[in-house]
């Protein structure tokens, strides 16, 4: 078979040799890098590759290959590229171990998030390059499974300060190109005069001029089209001209006309060899022992082998390697249904069950003729091999199969329920749409119909998010209710979650009407702690805020008072935290937020850590923990870059809010309030507008955070930033003038105050009410405020009390006990960061003639946020493995970064670290 690699690093593709070569040579120098080839098929991809490996002398190599009829095998690809370090997997830390072993079925358990099983492969390829560089090549990406793509398209994106390349060939053309967003670099045609060097050099034999330059136009500088379209020509017709007969071939598209040349060159050859190349191409994995057994079962000859390799058509070695995947797919596609069951059939015999049941039903499956219950059974076995896994759109694939093989129609009807559940949690909307189309032709018993109701509202829901599947998940709870009264609960929980989030801008039922449902349903079989956070938000959306704090401070305890499980801690917890935030409860909003966080990192779930992270760094907005805020911000950048995820980074708003610079924020708070709106979050538009509000009154612009306070503060019910946005209220109604407007805003927080009854909600309230009292009741007002808050963790509350405090002073004209609380509340903010704040009370104490200079916070040493973060971490004594674990990197970029720290920072040991670092740096990891 000819090797096009010699010719390729010589003719046109110095250039694309010259940075492949450079890739090897960081790898070598101790660096990472990562390159993604793109380009038409045959544009010289894979031999690109070829010479890269001939190249990588000292380097370990590792390869995987897609192959478009394996893209239902959940991590094939990974598995093909961490094969050779399999036994490695004992150097990984417990989650990463038994992550990445389930995925490959070598151990048992439940289905590990796709992330840390990312971070798995991560960990092992730097383990391997611990000796000698690693060389990753990967070829025909767009056929990876989907589990395998994520996977290690999460690894090019983390590869930093490892002796790894990898490199990454994918086609141009499919619907959705892998590896986006990572370095590419897509091949071109061939120059004219590149071309006739390359197609002189594969014609044996006399070319005319004419035909030459005729193959070179259409060959588009194709490699694979100028090494194949001559061999549909006679040697007359290279000799002397003419058309091979097929005048409108400039017509033909490049690709098909490949096809139609890979296919003529198959039907010359004999019956049996045409079967073996059939028998071959049916087999994606290239097992030559099984390919074999095949053979043995089909009655081929050794003469069948030995005609398809010297028509150049395919290797049989050590693996099965066709000359282009173009064959591959061409002998496929045109084989008769017949001979393509025959096949399969032959290869399901030779396949062992006990060792690869998934492989064999597969198979099978192929070879069905028609419904065939037990060819559907093996399938949905299959299913939940995969789900457990982690192959969720595998499992969607297998039992949409399965479903489809089902002879009796209410089995059927099951099975298609089963995949369409697959489908929405794998985000194959269409497939669900036609699964659930399927199951309604039923029949389907009672419990079959809720259950169609809710995938029906899931469904609606994660499409679009909108109005639409509120309904749709109500009437499923109400159906759901006679059979399962927990699953009722957990649906009227989602579509209370979906109010809630919709807030003022519900188009069709609200939080009330779905409360309303909630409280008439049937209670649980067993209370449980999310039925108790339900009913009191019910209690909540019915009644008011003053009757719901009771069950809901019960909620919330339950949840800070003990061990959760994961689904509790993964599902609710984030719930019981904005709870906590709404009864101004600090402890349990810090204890939960906390502790979400850590079981998040600790449980390896990648996909819930953004929620996560975002949730915790507003805690830091009331704490004046702003350095860790940033870190927290940044890693949140980070996990959203990395999982894709839609979620509106709400923490990341309120901390430039807070720290009052205003050409920040205020660009980040349109686009919020603009992508909110679109999306339907209600929610959004209140924590956007207490941000601007906050940062408003720290400028001194108080027309302008009344107006947006005013805002925010439209429905007190909602959860969190509303209640806030009343003390926003106060303070700009009062310094804008609008004292009318203050005092009504007061009235709603002292009411929402005095009905927590926590020291947070009475010293804020109290620390307004001053704003618009005189002599004495202002005065013992204001020291209450500064008691109360005093006693709480919400230190930027406290500080700004000591504000008011002194500006009140100040204006009664007793300077000098103004500046003690001015000096106070200018030390507070400015060490916390709180910028415009502090600007203000620095202009306060100027004006009772004291000098005070501008303060700032910068990150210590002029660190990187991810230096910054990772300091911290290993300031808290974390090891690298660890400090790797929960950024979501090797514990090699771990070691380099920390290698950098030291070098700016100049200390030489983790204990001087920790002295470098401010105190409020040293907290438990996630605070």
């Amino acid at each position: 078979m000819p090797s096009p690699g010699s010719w390729l690093g010589l003719v046109g593709r110095r250039s694309e040799c010259d940075a492949l070569l450079e890739l090897v040579a960081a790898a070598r120098a101790g660096s990472s890098r990562v390159l993604v080839l793109r380009g038409e098929p045959g544009i010289g991809k894979t031999a690109l590759l070829d010479f890269l490996v001939d190249r990588a002398t000292g380097c370990r190599v590792t390869r995987a290959a897609g192959v478009e009829s394996e893209m239902e095998l959940a991590f094939a690809g990974v598995h093909q590229l961490c094969a050779p370090f399999q036994d490695r997997l004992g150097a990984l830390p417990g989650p990463q171990q038994q992550a990445l072993g389930t995925a490959f079925g070598l151990r048992p358990g439940p289905a590990p998030d796709h992330f840390l099983v990312g971070l798995a492969v991560l960990t092992l390829l730097s383990e391997a390059a611990g000796d000698r560089p690693l060389l990753c090549v990967v070829d025909d990406a767009q056929w990876l499974d989907q589990a395998s793509a994520q996977a290690l398209g999460f690894v090019a994106r983390r590869l930093q300060a490892d002796p790894v390349a990898m490199v990454v060939a994918a086609r141009d053309g499919v619907a959705a190109p892998p590896f986006p967003g990572l370095p590419s670099r897509t091949l071109p045609g061939l120059r004219s005069a590149d071309a006739a060097v390359l197609l002189d050099a594969a014609v044996t034999g006399s070319l005319d001029l004419r035909v030459r330059d005729r193959i070179v136009a259409e060959s588009q500088g194709n490699p694979l089209a100028l090494l194949e379209l001559p061999r549909g020509l006679t040697a007359a017709e290279l000799t002397f001209g003419g058309d091979g007969g097929d005048g409108d071939a400039a017509a033909t598209p490049l690709l098909h006309r490949l096809e139609q040349g890979f296919l003529r060159r198959v039907q010359q050859l004999p019956a049996p060899s045409r079967l073996l190349l059939l028998l071959a191409a049916a087999e994606p994995v290239g097992d030559v022992p099984l390919l074999w057994r095949g053979v043995e079962r089909l009655g081929l000859g050794a003469d069948a082998v030995a005609a398809a390799e010297t028509a150049g058509l395919v290797e049989l070695r050590d693996r099965v390697r066709f000359r282009h995947p173009l064959v591959r797919s061409t002998v496929y596609r045109s084989a008769a249904p017949d001979d393509r069951r025959a096949v399969h059939r032959a290869l399901a015999d030779a396949t062992d069950a006990a060792l690869d049941p998934d492989r064999r039903a597969w198979h099978r499956a192929h070879a069905a003729v028609g419904p065939d219950e037990a060819v559907a059974a093996e399938l949905e076995h299959s299913a939940g091999r995969a789900l457990s896994s982690g192959g969720l759109t595998a499992a969607a694939a297998l039992l949409g199969w399965s479903a489809a093989l089902t002879p009796d129609p209410a089995t059927r009807a099951r099975r298609s329920l089963d995949a369409a559940g697959a489908d929405i949690a794998a985000g194959a909307f269409d497939a669900a749409t036609d699964a659930l189309a399927t199951a309604r032709v039923g029949p389907l018993a009672e419990a079959d119909l809720a259950r169609l109701e809710l995938l029906c509202a899931q469904l609606s829901f994660a499409e679009d998010r909108g109005n639409e599947a509120l309904p749709l998940l109500m009437a499923a709870a109400r159906r759901l209710e006679p059979i399962d009264a927990d699953l009722a609960r957990d649906t009227w929980l989602d579509a209370l979650t979906a109010a809630l989030f919709a807030g003022r801008l519900a188009a069709g039922p609200g939080a009330r009407q779905v409360a309303a449902g909630v409280r008439a349903a049937p209670p649980p079989s067993t209370p449980r702690r999310r039925d108790a956070l339900l009913a009191g938000l019910a209690v909540l959306s019915t009644d008011g805020y003053a009757a719901a704090v009771a069950p809901l401070r019960r909620a919330v305890a339950a949840f800070a008072g003990g061990d959760l499980t994961r689904d509790e801690a993964l599902g609710s917890a984030w719930l019981a935290a904005a709870t906590a935030a709404s009864l101004w409860d600090d402890r349990d909003w810090d204890l939960l937020t906390r502790r979400h966080l850590q079981l998040a990192r600790e449980a390896g779930a990648l996909a819930a850590l953004p929620l996560a992270l975002d949730t915790r760094t507003v805690v830091h907005l009331f704490t004046g923990d702003l350095v860790a805020a940033t870190s927290l911000v940044q890693e949140c950048r980070w996990t959203t870059d990395v999982t894709g995820s839609g979620l509106v980074r709400y923490g990341e708003v309120g901390l430039l809010a807070v720290r009052g610079r205003a050409d920040e924020a205020e660009p980040v708070i349109r686009r919020c309030l603009d992508d909110v709106v679109s999306r339907g979050e209600g929610v959004g538009v209140g924590m956007a507008q207490w941000a601007r509000a906050v940062l408003c009154n720290g400028l001194g612009r108080y027309a302008e955070a009344r107006e947006a306070a005013q805002e925010a503060a439209a429905d007190p019910l909602e959860l969190g930033p509303p209640k806030w946005a009343l003390a926003e209220l106060v303070e700009a109604g009062v310094r804008s003038g609008e004292r009318a407007a203050a005092a009504a805003a007061l009235e709603q927080l002292s009411a929402l105050a005095g009905a927590s009854g926590s020291d947070w909600a009475l010293g804020v309230a109290a620390s307004r009410a001053a704003l618009l009292r005189d002599g004495t009741t202002a005065e013992e007002l204001h020291r209450e405020a500064v008691e109360r808050l005093g006693r709480t963790g919400v230190r930027v509350e406290l500080a700004r009390a000591q504000l008011l405090h002194g500006e009140w002073l100040r204006r009664e004209g007793r300077r000098v006990e103004a500046r003690a609380q001015l000096r106070t509340a200018h030390q507070a903010l400015s060490a916390m960061g709180l910028e415009a704040f502090a600007d203000r009370a620095r202009h306060e104490l100027l004006a009772t003639g004291e000098t005070v200079r501008r303060r700032t916070v910068d990150a210590p040493g002029a660190l990187t946020a991810q230096e910054a973060h990772i300091a911290r971490l290993a300031a808290q004594g974390l090891t690298n493995p660890e400090i790797g674990a929960a950024l979501y990197v090797s514990p090699r970029t771990v070691e380099w970064h920390l290698r950098k720290t030291f070098s700016k920072l100049g200390v030489r040991t983790r204990r001087e670290l920790r002295r470098s670092l401010p105190a409020h740096d040293h907290h438990p990891i996630g605070r």
